[in-house]
């Protein structure tokens, strides 16, 4: 059994609506040491993907970015996901071996975590399912001059292979609880050492912060957004032979 004893709660998204919703540490972020579908339906998994392609590029490119161009509510939004993506490098960093060893990160968005980990020395494979933002990491990387990380378009149940670490942040939110813990089975089971996993943690207190945004939404559309319980996590990662 791999054993690893770090976790913490730190700060992300919720985006129920069309600026999305954004109250303060709302992600816990788990640390431990299949190609099965794990969308409730075809349509959870195609309505990321258009939206991640579509205006979700633009919204959200924009948001993890230094652009001025964002509102109150985007920048609480980036200031918690920076908060997020620093405290897993600080870990990282803690554990002094992260230098020459494989990363896969699922869901990489527009590399926000895997260009300072390909910085930081490791071998980065790091995908999404939106072709979009796949292709503005890279171009990301790219223009860093970076060149120990690849990027590509997959969903995170197509993704194979063994790494040291793998990384999965702001993901969880666009799975179904009752898939949640194959999902955490399949990252699982592409890591060697550790798994690093964000989710938004359902609660009374954030439970009721979604329905209340939920109630006003916006001109267009977003994605649905799930919370999960951390214990449901807590025995995902278990069953798969991993300690918390």
């Amino acid at each position: 059994m791999k054993t690893f004893t770090k976790y913490a709660l730190a700060a992300a998204c919720l985006a129920t609506t069309t600026t999305a919703f954004a109250p303060p540490a709302l992600s816990g972020v788990v640390q431990t040491t299949a190609n099965t579908q794990l969308f409730s339906t075809v349509d959870d998994k195609t309505e990321v993907r258009e939206y991640f392609n579509n205006e979700g590029f633009n919204r959200w490119n924009k948001i993890y970015s230094e652009s001025d161009e964002v509102n109150t509510v985007q920048l609480d939004i980036r200031n918690g996901h920076d908060q997020t993506i620093q405290k897993i490098l600080n870990w990282v960093e803690a554990d002094g071996d992260i230098k020459g060893k494989t990363v896969c990160d699922c869901g990489c968005g527009v590399g926000s975590l895997a260009i300072p980990l390909a910085q930081m020395g490791a071998k980065i494979s790091a995908s999404d399912i939106s072709d979009a933002m796949s292709t503005e990491a890279a171009a990301r990387a790219k223009a860093m001059g970076i060149r120990n990380a690849k990027f590509y378009t997959s969903d995170l149940e197509s993704v194979k292979g063994k790494y040291n670490t793998v990384t999965c942040v702001d993901v969880a939110i666009h799975y179904p609880t009752e898939k949640m813990a194959e999902m955490v089975g399949h990252l699982c089971s592409l890591a060697d050492e550790r798994v690093l996993i964000s989710f938004a943690p359902k609660t009374w207190y954030y439970d009721l912060l979604k329905k209340f945004g939920e109630l006003f939404p916006g001109p267009s559309k977003t994605t649905r957004a799930y919370l999960h319980k951390e214990e449901v996590v807590r025995e995902a990662l278990k069953k798969a032979g991993f300690e918390v």
